[in-house]
């Protein structure tokens, strides 16, 4: 029995990696749409993960992928101790980059619903 669930868990595990992943490349997909080039992707520092960076309209874009039914419980699961990370990450990648990225950067929150439309909040944790 033991055996099962821990199979279970994983299988919802990994469908949720995969989610997760689509979720990136679908926002990825949006933002170049709009002109904007891409610099990374989850990018790993110290402080945590980003999940993606762009340039764009003469700015650094920090952006957390949140993927979930609706976009009100995608938004739900940027919680505190997240954009305390994110940010330290974002200043980690800063300094690693210096000279090569904008000197203005945002942050940018984009929720992807289940049936994968996009909804971005622009400079989130302003």
């Amino acid at each position: 029995m033991t055996k099962r669930v821990s199979s279970q868990r994983r299988n919802r595990g990994t469908t949720a990696h995969c989610a997760g992943h689509a979720a990136e490349d679908i926002v990825a997909r949006h933002y170049h749409a709009r002109g904007a080039q891409a610099r990374g992707r989850r990018w790993r520092g110290l402080g945590g993960e980003i999940d993606l960076i762009f340039d764009h309209a003469g700015a650094t874009v920090f952006v957390e992928v949140k993927k979930a039914a609706d976009f009100a419980a995608a938004a739900a699961r940027v919680g505190p101790r997240q954009v305390a990370r994110l940010v330290q990450a974002a200043e980690e990648y800063l300094g690693t980059h210096a000279g090569s990225v904008s000197a203005e950067c945002r942050f940018d929150v984009a929720l992807v619903d289940r049936v994968g439309r996009v909804e971005v909040l622009e400079n989130a944790f302003a």
